[in-house]
């Protein structure tokens, strides 16, 4: 990695996230305690300036969860997120304000994330105000300027939302969240609502936005092909937890974590003619209100061993470019390829 992605821009540290399940009428009458769904459960990692992280499980695995928490759309229960050094949850007033700009979040539906009764001159120029980016008179120069870098015609800014297509729409909340200038983006299942068709021209986009403007990009997906695609390092979650993280090609190459295996596996292939019929980890997801005891993938993991019952993995610092959380690995495995002898 080189000199401009070697500095740390984010940092997350052990940070838990839960949320309250409303309570019955039985439970409290009867003393239980609250139950709470566990989102996020000790997730560390740090981002570097300049890069891609992915960031890939399961629905229900906590992505969209820690998306929220980085721009602190929602605060941490426990530990804390750090941007250039500074706890987030300790910013106020222009501080919380200057965090804001510079980091930018791109919502998911590109239908509901957009004011359908304003024109999109008027959702740039809202931002570029708040902000104080522009003077007034230079903010409709700015806004073409916008509509050009996500390559959208001039004559968009005079149109309202439901005028566009669901890729242009995505294009909009892109341009929205550029026009005030961030230093990272955190893009929350970014194309997952579009055509599968619009997708790679969606993220070829950002890929050149990140190169012009010199972006961090936090990518959220559960789509494995277009992490690759983007991403220079990748983050796999499971229940709350990140269970392994390395660079792209070599965690794509070699997996060092057995649900990192499960969900490459069963990856559908690009050819329809391959169609793959194997499906992510035997058995379901367990409930985030009651985890499981030792390893979180215990209940799902083919080569499970007495030790992953009883103590839950930390990511290992053997090779500290490429981390798992598997107790397998503290055997010196270099990835499960070699794990198939071991267990």
């Amino acid at each position: 990695m080189n000199a401009a992605l070697s500095q740390t821009l984010i940092a997350a540290e052990e940070v838990s996230k839960e949320f309250l399940i409303p309570q019955g009428m039985w439970r409290r009458l009867t003393g239980q305690p609250r139950l709470a769904v566990h989102a996020l459960n000790g997730v560390s990692f740090q981002i570097n300036r300049g890069e891609t992280l992915g960031i890939v499980g399961e629905s229900g695995c906590g992505k969209s969860t820690l998306a929220r928490c980085l721009v602190r759309l929602f605060d941490c229960d426990d530990g804390r997120v750090r941007f250039e050094g500074q706890d987030i949850a300790d910013l106020k007033g222009a501080d919380r304000r200057a965090f804001n700009r510079r980091v930018q979040m791109i919502f998911q539906d590109p239908y509901s994330s957009l004011n359908p009764r304003m024109r999109v001159r008027e959702i740039l120029g809202e931002a570029l105000s708040v902000h104080k980016m522009r003077p007034r008179a230079q903010i409709p120069a700015r806004i073409a300027e916008l509509l050009d870098l996500v390559r959208l015609p001039s004559d968009a800014a005079d149109k309202f939302p439901h005028e566009f297509s669901g890729g242009q729409r995505q294009r909009i909340g892109i341009a929205r969240a550029l026009a005030v200038e961030p230093d990272v983006l955190v893009a929350d299942e970014l194309v997952s609502a579009l055509d599968v068709s619009v997708q790679a021209q969606v993220v070829n986009l950002l890929l050149q936005l990140q190169e012009k403007l010199h972006l961090t990009v936090v990518f959220v997906a559960h789509d494995l092909r277009l992490v690759r695609h983007i991403s220079h390092r990748v983050a796999v979650m499971y229940l709350g937890k990140i269970v392994e993280i390395g660079p792209t090609e070599g965690l794509f190459s070699s997996p060092r974590h057995p649900y990192t295996k499960a969900l490459l596996d069963a990856a559908p292939e690009l050819d329809p003619t391959k169609r793959n019929r194997t499906v992510a980890a035997r058995g379901e997801l367990p409930s985030p209100i009651n985890l499981p005891t030792g390893c979180l993938f215990n209940t799902r993991c083919p080569r499970a061993f007495d030790r992953c019952f009883v103590e839950r993995p930390l990511l290992s610092d053997r090779t500290p470019a490429h981390r798992a959380a598997c107790h397998l690995t503290d055997f010196g495995a270099p990835s499960l390829q070699n794990l198939e002898a071991i267990s």
